[in-house]
């Protein structure tokens, strides 16, 4: 990888040189290996944690989120961001910041169509988008490459590499970043069409590979299918598969999700959108479970007809307080939650999903947003991916997370604190291990609990 240094090619009196010698500084305060601290703490606080984090949601389908969380150290770090977030919050840090994902897991990057229908590589997923400091994303990332690495049966070593290769990627391409106009690192992305293949090539089981081709089958019509059956009287219904999938009554659909895709969320889109979302008219509502760490929220699914036929599938997810606001001291300046999610993964995503936008029900007192449910999405398997596979996983993480914070932070001082050397990379290493260590820990007091019949749960749905 080519990496363009400031500190060889920008002006010595432009802003971004003493951004950059900022950095340098900051090394004073929080030195780059101290990064690897983490002091572990007992299992049952993160225990506490998740179960604090069922309030509000909806009772019958918390024994299903507790039941996916219970899978493995890796389901159970997709289900607890609240418990890291408290975590990391106690970490050293430069208290330099950037718009946040919140929840940078490895499962949540992925590939999505953009406007122009070309598949790219991003995160995907802005449910905890609150700005802070960037280090707490990066350390989210680097931990979770151990804990699926080691889910894989890799050696320890080569477990600790792959955080090693996150954080790596993500020093050197910030530091390519921060030699870039604000308008070029605005516009740059990642085209997949040379990495899917290579990611896909490197599996144990052949049969498994996912084309280009195939990601772009996912789209409305892939939904219909999945999701729907023809209706008695012409036209289509969704398919009732409990409690995965619910359809709600005609009544309640008027009276709770009509109203949420109409003002508000009309309001929110820009003025041509609304002329397209306009074209369409309801055909009918589900509530549908998804995910790990979402499961239990509000989620519905909206199938839609245009005038010439053709279905438009929308998904309405309730937006809670970011996981990472009572920690971070800048307190984001958006009140409604939903319209945080939508502003997040417009400031982080390279391209967003033309229809995003927000609402309220005034009737529940909940703040959702409205997106594609599939628009050519699709996750990278990482169960059955061999180590040089994980590798390109990694780096392709980490160059999309530098991507994402350097629009909306200044890359040139997180480049000048992350120098050439590997001593921050080095430290994310180490943390990643740690903290890999007390998350198998915090799974098996999990697990503990559960055959204790202290946590009720659903399985294998």
């Amino acid at each position: 990888m080519t990496t363009i240094d400031p500190q060889d090619t920008l002006p010595p009196d432009s802003p971004a040189r003493h951004a950059f010698e900022m950095g340098r500084q900051l090394r004073k305060k929080v030195g780059r290996r101290d990064h690897a601290t983490f002091d572990a703490r007992e299992p049952e606080v993160a225990v506490e944690r998740v179960l604090a984090s069922n309030e509000g949601r909806l009772d019958e389908l918390v024994p299903v989120r507790m039941g996916r969380m219970s899978v493995s150290p890796f389901a159970f770090l997709r289900g607890s961001a609240a418990a890291m977030a408290a975590d990391i919050a106690t970490t050293p840090t430069t208290n330099t910041r950037v718009q946040l994902c919140g929840d940078a897991h490895l499962a949540n990057f992925g590939v999505f169509a953009s406007p122009e229908r070309q598949l790219v590589f991003d995160l995907n997923d802005f449910d905890e988008t609150h700005p802070g400091p960037w280090e707490w994303d990066v350390k989210r990332l680097a931990a979770s490459f151990v804990v699926a690495s080691r889910q894989n049966g890799y050696a320890e070593a080569t477990c600790r590499e792959m955080a090693w290769t996150t954080a790596n990627a993500y020093r050197s391409w910030t530091r390519r970043y921060a030699g870039m106009k604000a308008l070029d690192v605005w516009y740059a992305h990642i085209p997949i069409t040379a990495v899917i293949g290579r990611v896909e090539e490197a599996r144990r089981k052949t049969g498994l590979r996912i084309s280009l081709a195939d990601a772009q089958r996912r789209d409305h019509m892939a939904a219909l299918g999945k999701l729907s059956e023809k209706a008695t009287g012409g036209g289509w219904l969704f398919r009732d598969k409990p409690p995965l999938l619910v359809r709600l009554p005609e009544g309640d659909v008027r009276r709770t999700v009509v109203p949420l895709m109409r003002d508000l969320y009309v309001r929110s889109l820009p003025a041509d959108r609304r002329v397209l979302v306009e074209k369409y008219h309801l055909l009918d509502v589900a509530l549908k479970v998804v995910g790990v760490g979402s499961v239990g929220t509000r989620c519905y699914v909206a199938l839609f007809a245009g005038p010439a036929g053709g279905p438009l599938v929308l998904q309405v997810k309730e937006a809670r307080e970011s996981v990472l606001a009572p920690h971070a001291r800048t307190r984001s300046r958006i009140r409604h939650q939903g319209e945080r999610v939508v502003t997040g993964q417009r400031i982080m995503q390279a391209f967003s999903d033309i229809f995003l936008g927000w609402t309220h029900s005034p009737i529940a007192g909940i703040d959702f947003y409205v997106r594609q449910l599939y628009d050519m999405k699709y996750a990278f398997d990482i169960e059955d991916l061999l180590p040089v596979g994980m590798r390109l996983t990694a780096e392709v993480c980490g160059w999309a997370l530098a991507r994402a914070h350097a629009r909306s932070g200044n890359p040139a001082t997180i480049a000048g604190y992350l120098g050439r050397g590997d001593a921050f990379a080095d430290a994310m290493a180490e943390f990643g291990a740690r903290y890999a260590d007390q998350t198998e820990r915090d799974h098996a007091a999990f697990v503990r609990a559960i055959r204790t019949g202290r946590i009720p749960v659903i399985s294998g749905i």
